[in-house]
């Protein structure tokens, strides 16, 4: 063979090869990226506070039974989405965390942290367990991390409470009142955001056996 026309087949060879290559390089980013799992974020194992609040009354030795009914939330809080605001930005506007979200909806969340949190004063009783005479029934209207800048933020928890009488197939109001919780945040992501919606949750369950405790 003579030298030109090999080193034309050698060059030809080259340029092939390099296409080759190029082409499963393109095949290869062309390939979808594996999808990043969001962070699964619950309260955390319940821990009774040793400190007991000022002004409270003894624990009796037989607790008062207490129905706890089902949470009541607003549309946005269906799922198990976490949600924040930018305050300084629109505070109007609901945003969802796309690498974060809560093990299951806040109320069921915030229900079990109040079952746990006010067995220490009362029995606490579930619809589906039995029928009491008090019960209490909350409504979720806020439940976010609130940021007033970029780098600060906090947990709002804002909740309605009603306390009801049930006798004899009627039902007495015995009382009503709203609560409102802004925990301050150790940081302005999502991590410090469940921690301060926790520490919100066990204020808000401290604040509730107050009041349920000078209901009558």
């Amino acid at each position: 063979m003579k030298p030109l026309l090999a080193l034309a087949l050698m060059t030809r060879a080259s340029r092939l090869g390099a296409a080759a290559l190029l082409s499963l390089l393109a095949a290869c980013s062309a390939l979808p990226e594996r999808p990043v799992t969001p962070a699964v974020y619950d309260f955390g194992p319940h821990t009774p506070s040793a400190a007991t609040p000022g002004g409270l009354p003894a624990v009796a030795a037989t607790p008062l039974p207490l129905g706890l009914a089902e949470l009541q939330a607003s549309s946005a809080l269906d799922g198990t989405a976490m949600l924040y605001r930018l305050a300084y930005a629109d505070p109007t506007q609901l945003r969802r965390y796309a690498l974060a979200r809560w093990s299951m909806p806040p109320a069921q969340l915030l229900r079990q942290r109040l079952r746990a949190g006010l067995a220490s004063r009362f029995s606490v009783v579930l619809p589906e367990q039995a029928q009491v005479e008090r019960q209490l029934r909350l409504e979720v209207e806020e439940f976010s991390q609130v940021f007033d800048a970029p780098e600060r933020s906090s947990a709002l928890l804002r909740v309605n409470a009603t306390l009801i009488l049930v006798r004899d197939d009627s039902e007495r109001l015995l009382g009503q009142r709203s609560f409102t919780v802004s925990q301050p945040g150790a940081g302005a992501d999502a991590p410090s955001g469940v921690r301060a919606m926790a520490e919100a949750s066990d204020s808000l369950v401290r604040q509730l056996e107050q009041w349920l405790l000078t209901v009558r």
